[in-house]
């Protein structure tokens, strides 16, 4: 936070982050309560058509990271989601919002997003020097989670008081802070990486994290952790309406009080400094159990109780493993590689979207969580096989100039692979 750019990027991204939350609360509610009959089919296709152009636009959207100006890059996608959310926000108070309306919306605001994020992921560690990635890493997840404290409980409340429409028009208008703070920013300050200039920029990527392992095993947890264990959007959405029958307020209020234990977390990884697969185990390993908790809640109260370690342990998991894949790659392929993160992390949302959602139609609410603490229990048991086979429990983090696959990809040249 001394760092003045870095201030005016947190800041902008805390406002943007507050209307992201507003806007995923008044959509969900607006598709189960006004355009639909409590539909956790229709609820799981919203959320799967806004992640899936995350998967599919992975290579361009890492390539576009790392050969184009990141900062001009971000706002030209944060002007996009501000021309989707608006236009949905329109369409809410002009009384003519339709379903397609919202999958269309949610569809092209996925395309904005999946090139936001790859650009904004490998943008932080060019405002700061290396030494403060992990703190910059931490300090970007605080925000998003501080901002899940106040965005769902101010949704929630917006929704009762005035409707839908007026929390939509606040995310839209929350997008105009960050493209200024982006515009307030000196570029001389900034840690620039090398532009590419590969003849196979994608391939080179795909191949620096085929050749890491950690990476791949990194991915692979974050993946089962994405696909079958993050989607509270959708099993609190159910939840809230189907078990413990309740309104928006109290709705809202479920997605602050998990954002308790997930601004911890953030708070303790911009602390961490060497971030390592142990924390990840056992953050992993809590997940699970408290997602059991949420599967048998007797009332929203126990609920509520449960939704904060396990908003900490997630966020663990997926701050260290961030910091971790950051860390380990080398800044003119740190585009692509976090697109492929974040491919991996998002993209698989349009899996595990739908198959909620027919599960919770099929077997009811309670069952949706219970595919993610079963996915988190089989991801534990293959990530202790690997690290026990490995010898390598401790796993302290290796910086890129000591991986030998940075070897085998430098600057798109193809080299002898490593063994």
């Amino acid at each position: 936070m001394a760092i003045r750019n870095y201030r005016l990027f947190f800041i902008g991204g805390f406002v943007s982050n507050v209307g992201t939350w507003m806007a995923r609360i008044a959509q969900d509610w607006l598709v189960l309560t006004i355009l639909t009959d409590n539909s956790a089919r229709a609820l799981g296709l919203t959320t799967a058509l806004q992640f899936l152009p995350i998967a599919l636009l992975a290579g361009q959207a890492g390539v576009a990271a790392d050969r184009f100006d990141k900062r001009r890059l971000l706002q030209v996608t944060q002007a996009s989601m501000l021309v989707t959310g608006l236009a949905l926000a329109v369409l809410v108070f002009t009384g003519v919002a339709a379903l397609w309306h919202v999958y269309l919306l949610s569809f092209l605001a996925g395309v904005a997003a999946a090139f936001d994020g790859p650009a904004r992921q490998a943008y932080a560690p060019e405002i700061v020097p290396r030494r403060l990635i992990p703190n910059a890493v931490g300090l970007n997840t605080t925000s998003f989670n501080a901002a899940r404290l106040i965005g769902p409980a101010v949704a929630g409340l917006m929704v009762a008081w005035w409707g839908v429409g007026w929390a939509l028009l606040v995310n839209a208008v929350s997008f105009i802070p960050v493209i200024w703070a982006l515009a307030l920013q000196n570029p001389s300050e900034l840690h620039r990486a090398e532009r590419i200039r590969a003849d196979h920029p994608i391939r080179d990527g795909l191949a620096y994290v085929r050749h890491n392992p950690r990476t791949m095993l990194l991915m692979f947890t974050v993946f089962m952790l994405g696909t079958f264990g993050m989607n509270f959007q959708i099993t609190n959405a159910l939840m809230a309406t189907e078990v413990f029958q309740v309104g928006s307020e109290e709705f809202g209020f479920l997605g602050t009080i998990m954002a308790v234990g997930s601004l911890t977390a953030g708070l303790m990884a911009a602390k961490r400094t060497h971030p390592r697969m142990r924390t990840i185990l056992a953050a992993m390993a809590g997940f699970g159990v408290c997602v059991a908790g949420l599967t048998f809640a007797p009332n929203i109260w126990f609920y509520a109780i449960c939704l904060v370690p396990t908003g900490l342990f997630a966020l663990t998991v997926m701050t260290v493993a961030n910091a971790s894949v950051q860390l380990a790659t080398p800044p003119e392929l740190r585009g692509r590689v976090m697109a492929l993160y974040m491919a991996i992390f998002m993209g698989g949302t349009p899996i595990g979207s739908p198959l909620l959602g027919w599960v919770g139609d099929a077997l009811g609410a309670r069952w949706t969580l219970a595919v993610g603490f079963i996915a988190a229990f089989i991801t534990v048991a293959v990530v202790v096989v690997y690290v026990w086979r490995a010898k390598d429990f401790g796993w302290p983090h290796r910086s890129h100039t000591e991986d030998p696959a940075f070897d085998y990809i430098h600057h798109g040249e193809s080299r002898q692979p490593p063994n």
